[in-house]
């Protein structure tokens, strides 16, 4: 926060334009008229408060939370890292939710047409609680691309969509995070309507091979920071 207490005013300039062409939903669901400047109430400097009681035991870990019959098919993943205020302090008991497609490219809504199979184990979404010292982990399936009607022939890369609940509703953020190395990235309309490469590439978590389990599962880290010139980048059009 400043000496004034708020926190500070986001930066819409190195965000993504909620207008961005390439992006067709972009169209019709960005702003037509000139954002209004709201000053910050109590409520959006002090709240949500979550707390452990809130959080089952299997909540962060997508191996097991909808499995029936057995497991998941996919790659066993690790996904963990720090959730951080814009003075890179730490934040302890954040809510961080997190939702995905299963190996396959498919989410578990009724929307969703692609012709990919559902797995049956894999409800593709969880949360957790960030520890003392702003840390988060779960457990999961490296999702698939799928194809998406925006171009022609556009497909998303890899990618869990995030959404994180700081300690005032001004730090709200959603966010995607993508895969080290995914060839898709280059070509996601999405993505690169971030018109700033080091931004992009702080939605790209890195492999992390000494948080993996040997013989069980790959780690990728994906650091979050709430507003500030670091911050974590929106969505588009967010």
């Amino acid at each position: 926060m400043d000496k004034t207490g708020q926190y500070y005013q986001r930066d819409r300039l190195i965000h993504p334009p909620a207008y961005t062409p390439g992006y067709k939903t972009s169209v019709l669901r960005s702003p037509r008229l000139a954002l209004l400047s709201v000053e910050q109430s109590l409520s959006d400097i002090t709240g949500p408060v979550f707390g452990a009681d809130e959080i089952g035991l299997l909540d962060n870990d997508l191996l097991r939370n909808y499995a029936k019959t057995g497991e998941p098919i996919g790659e066993r993943m690790i996904v963990h890292g720090r959730v951080l205020d814009q003075d890179a302090r730490p934040l302890a008991g954040v809510l961080v939710e997190f939702w995905q497609a299963n190996a396959s490219g498919k989410y578990r809504h009724v929307n969703d047409t692609y012709k990919a199979a559902i797995d049956p184990n894999f409800g593709g979404c969880g949360r957790a609680l960030t520890d003392a010292n702003g840390f988060y982990t779960f457990r999961s399936i490296k999702p698939g691309p799928y194809p998406w009607r925006n171009r022609l022939n556009d497909w998303r890369p890899a990618h869990i969509h995030f959404s994180i609940f700081g300690h005032g509703f001004s730090q709200r953020l959603i966010t995607q995070m993508y895969f080290e190395g995914d060839p898709l990235i280059r070509h996601c309309p999405m993505l690169n309507g971030i018109p700033d490469d080091g931004a992009r590439q702080r939605l790209i978590a890195p492999l992390d091979l000494n948080a993996s389990i040997p013989l069980d599962s790959l780690a990728y880290r994906f650091d979050i920071v709430l507003r500030g010139r670091r911050g974590t980048y929106f969505e588009n059009g967010q």
